[in-house]
């Protein structure tokens, strides 16, 4: 099998069901959005000239008026209230409302990491039959649709250049979000990127391989704050909408290989209490798997969103049947 061959199979994901279609679009477009942002003076701070851009305006927080004697220590104040904090703040209240209400929807369909996770995953699986390193065994060998995968371990030569290229890019666009990028861009061209540059670009390349290619999960889920403050948010709405498990039907899932549990990218169980998916990205990779596997079951799929009372029902844990109280 040549790496020709391996390639085209890379992008492959269970996207029989719409919703997988429309996240990957998202996914992609976020992507490309995280990278030309700075570009195009859309987001980013520029170091040398030492202020702010955003939508290709200027965005500064005032301190050179106040520096220069313009302003009053109060006005410059005003300044740093109004056009940092409250803009930080804001954005931050709309990612924990979002979470709040619907869990953490940015890092599934958004997060430019997260589709670099999930991208990474597939890669290994291939190469291993494990999506990550320190799983303690191999996934079944095929999809939720009985599509069988061949585990060849020449895929080490996609993973890892994978990682590090994708480690690359990070790190080049996280310095033009710091320098301006037709600087950077333009030393890297030429092959004459300055001391700190090449410094830069070469730790965080080195840095974000290793991530990428063993912790990328556990970065995820433990170091990550944008993550960690959208969990937390989600945890403390009963009602917000989380993946809902039929119980009651649970013998269903005896005619299942556990698909949900195998394509979940954080390495999740989806059939726990809400506590035990503290992490969850509401990818939906579950859902989709649980369809497609009970897709000739008359009663449906045993995994679907759910909201509101629905959400609160399956929180609540099912008690075992007691039979009557034994007699002394």
């Amino acid at each position: 099998m040549t790496e020709h061959a391996l390639m085209p199979s890379l992008c492959d994901r269970p996207a029989s069901d719409p919703r997988q279609r429309l996240r990957l679009i998202t996914q992609v477009g976020f992507f490309v959005l995280f990278v030309l942002a700075p570009v195009f003076d859309w987001l980013r701070y520029d170091l040398t000239a030492g202020h702010a851009w955003f939508l290709g305006m200027e965005w500064h927080a005032g301190l050179e008026d106040f520096s220069a004697g313009r302003v009053s220590a109060g006005e410059a104040a005003g300044n740093i209230l109004l056009r940092v904090f409250l803009p930080i703040v804001g954005a931050g209240a709309v990612l924990i409302g979002v979470a709040w209400r619907w869990g953490r929807l940015y890092c599934g369909w958004l997060c430019p990491h997260f589709s670099v996770v999930e991208t990474i995953n597939r890669a290994m699986r291939r190469a291993t039959g494990k999506p990550s390193v320190w799983d303690k065994r191999a996934l079944p060998p095929f999809e939720p649709d009985g599509t069988p995968i061949r585990i060849d371990r020449r895929w080490w030569g996609v993973t890892v250049p994978l990682a590090v290229g994708f480690a690359f890019v990070w790190a080049v666009v996280l310095l033009t979000y710091l320098l301006p990028p037709v600087e950077v861009y333009g030393n890297l061209i030429a092959g004459t990127p300055t001391r700190n540059q090449f410094i830069f670009i070469t730790a965080a390349t080195v840095v974000l391989s290793l991530e990428f290619l063993f912790a990328r999960h556990l970065f995820c889920r433990f170091a990550c704050a944008v993550g960690l403050f959208q969990s937390l948010a989600w945890v403390g709405n009963r009602r917000a909408m989380v993946v809902g498990f039929e119980r009651q039907r649970a013998g269903d899932c005896a005619s299942c290989h556990s698909a949900c549990d195998h394509v979940c990218p954080m390495r999740l169980k989806p059939r726990t209490l809400k506590a035990g998916m503290f992490t969850c990205t509401q990818c939906a990779q579950c859902v989709s798997a649980c369809a497609t596997t009970q897709r000739d079951n008359p009663d449906g799929p045993l995994l679907q969103w759910v909201r509101g009372a629905a959400a609160e029902a399956n929180e609540a844990p099912v008690l075992p049947v007691q039979g009557p109280p034994r007699r002394r």
